[in-house]
């Protein structure tokens, strides 16, 4: 379906300017912008994957991976075609980067959406597998009427929104879980096609908005995981998000255009991890491991056990009602108090 964009300006000669994401594209007469999704019409800009699904399905909340987010529940999770970022490693190119004139894909109105959402039992609605900013009106339309319905609002984001989007959507959208993908301008032009700046400045902003944040960083061999580089991201996270702010380094596989490159080793998991903590972050997770013990959550007060994970599931939830722990009394940072559950 193809329908009028909400966030952009009419310039000089028929071209348009994209407000939606940190690219603002400035696109001509019959062409797209970055993300091949938005498309010039006689000076009027259309996104043109308004309600095209590419992947529907239902996730534990864990897999998005939102630890902090509605623990042990389920996401009923959509993705579309495209994307404002040329990932070299991304591992759903296949849809990312896809052709949505040859996608054969189906299409699902905001009301079927939340309705099948409601139907699966989850707690949560997510726009996820490719970057959701990109179908900013769709996923607008359904977060109205979420919230309406009572579900809770998710985005598993590459964080290049702009501060115009966020502030449309914010009043809808309750989690923003982001991909900070390395921590140098040179990683982000030479691997992401993009600027960490308004990645960052995205993050802060969503945070002042008021959304739940969650942090993910995929460590690369060689790219991005120098000891310098993730010293420097938690000094951000610490210092502009706050100690209590979960962040997850998860293992890179070998993936589309980066297959040549090795596995993440566990040394340099590890080493994330203690570099990490040694810069006061109070929840920090490894991921992409099976039965991994820092997958679990652990009070930063007396260090009692609060949730144990598996298999993307939780096995033991230790978190009183109130959100504190239930062994010294401490504050823990969890949105959806009390929804733990065991597998």
């Amino acid at each position: 379906m193809i329908k009028e964009a909400m966030l952009y300006d009419r310039l000089d000669s028929g071209k348009v300017q994209c407000k939606l994401c940190s690219h603002r594209c400035r696109i001509s007469q019959g062409k797209r912008g970055i993300c091949k999704v938005r498309e010039n019409k006689d000076g009027t800009l259309y996104t043109i994957n308004y309600n095209v699904v590419s992947s529907e399905g239902l996730d534990p909340i864990e897999k998005k991976p939102l630890y902090h987010f509605y623990p042990g529940s389920f996401a009923y999770s959509l993705g579309t075609f495209g994307c404002n970022f040329k990932c070299k490693h991304c591992q759903n190119w296949t849809i990312s980067q896809a052709d949505i004139d040859r996608s054969g894909a189906i299409e699902i109105d905001p009301e079927t959406a939340i309705s099948r959402a409601l139907r699966s039992g989850s707690k949560c609605i997510a726009w996820t597998y490719n970057e959701p900013s990109i179908w900013f009106e769709y996923t607008y339309d359904c977060a109205k009427l979420a919230k309406d319905a009572g579900l809770a609002t998710i985005y598993v984001t590459n964080g290049y929104i702009t501060r115009e989007a966020l502030e449309t959507i914010a009043p809808y959208l309750d989690a923003f879980s982001v991909d900070i993908k390395g921590f140098t301008d040179k990683f982000y032009r030479d691997i992401a096609g993009a600027k960490l700046q308004p990645v960052l400045d995205a993050t802060l902003f969503a945070k002042e908005l008021g959304m739940h944040i969650e942090i993910i960083n995929l460590l690369i061999p060689t790219l991005n995981d120098s000891p310098e580089e993730i010293r420097e991201m938690s000094k951000w996270i610490y210092e502009n998000l706050g100690a209590d702010t979960p962040v997850h380094f998860t293992r890179f596989h070998p993936e589309y255009k980066l297959d040549h490159l090795q596995a993440t080793s566990m040394e340099t998991l590890e080493m994330a991890y203690s570099i990490a903590k040694e810069e006061g972050l109070h929840f920090v997770y490894l991921g992409n491991i099976p039965d991994n013990e820092k997958q679990h959550t652990f009070c930063p007060n007396c260090q009692q056990l609060l949730i144990k994970r598996s298999f993307f599931g939780v096995e033991e939830y230790n978190i009183t009602d109130e959100s504190k722990c239930v062994k010294c009394g401490a504050a823990i940072m969890i949105f959806g108090t009390g929804t733990g559950k065991k597998i």
